[in-house]
């Protein structure tokens, strides 16, 4: 895997990052835990992960702008370029001694998301990818699962809890999904989601209400597996809508039938 200096910024801060969660997730029940809302958490893990990444990104990339779940939109003097964080994605799982988490940093150039890493350090699978250069999990290339049927198909999704909107249409589009495929599954992390459509280890994931920082990476490391990511009228605009739908292109379209913004529901 021939690694850029910009994409070694971006592991080195993950894995450093990696480390303090790593230990802090064998001390969980002595965490400092605050409720941000109805069933969504913040501990100070998250806290440490992204002053870490915060700080090793600014030193490498003075200048550069951010947005990040806990510290918000920073702009920087070069306005060209924005790193997408999310410094603990799947915190209800991490608080509950599940390794499904994940770090997730997304690099953007010009509008366009240009390179991505998602680092599981309980697992220590990292994933990556830039524009035009493919998708590796550590040092293996990334393939999305060449499945053509639906009923083939494991895939994956986001359940909507205590808090959120859109209970009514997820009830909706399970009920017709779970007559379409052979499993639905549920990690508690979109960028874990991502990355494993990335890997080949679900065929198709889509979800609602996410923010930009879920996305970012992992969008860049579908698309670089051979994937395709799109929201779910069959647009680009997952950053701005927060709704996604990833698989290899005949299962994209498939899924767009069953839950896109256009699908029938019965």
């Amino acid at each position: 895997m021939n690694v850029s200096p910009t994409l070694n910024v971006m592991i080195t801060a993950a894995r450093k990052a990696g480390r303090g969660l790593v230990r802090d997730f064998g001390e969980v029940e002595q965490l400092q835990v605050s409720i941000k809302g109805p069933a969504n958490f913040v501990s100070n893990a998250d806290h440490k992960a992204e002053e870490t990444i915060f700080k090793e990104l600014n030193k490498a990339r003075p200048g550069y702008g951010f947005l990040m779940e806990e510290r918000g939109a920073i702009d920087g003097v070069d306005k060209t370029h924005r790193w997408i964080v999310d410094p603990l994605d799947g915190t209800t799982n991490f608080l509950h001694s599940n390794p499904l988490f994940a770090i997730s940093i997304g690099l953007e150039r010009e509008g366009q998301l240009v390179a991505g890493v998602i680092y599981n350090p309980a697992s220590d699978e990292l994933f990556t990818a830039e524009k035009g250069k493919g998708a590796f999990m550590n040092d293996r290339r990334l393939r999305v699962a060449a499945r053509k049927s639906l009923s083939d198909c494991l895939v994956t999704t986001g359940i909507p809890h205590r808090g959120r909107d859109g209970h009514g249409r997820f009830l909706k589009d399970m009920d017709v999904m779970m007559r379409e495929v052979s499993g639905v599954r549920r990690t508690g992390s979109a960028a874990l989601d991502l990355a494993f459509i990335a890997a080949g280890r679900f065929d198709a994931y889509w979800e609602h209400n996410l923010k930009a920082w879920d996305l970012a990476a992992g969008i860049v490391i579908v698309r670089e597996a051979g994937g395709i990511v799109s929201d779910l009228s069959g647009g680009d605009k997952m950053l701005e809508n927060g709704d996604v739908l990833a698989a290899n292109s005949t299962i994209q379209k498939l899924m767009l039938g069953v839950v896109g913004d256009k699908a029938v529901r019965t």
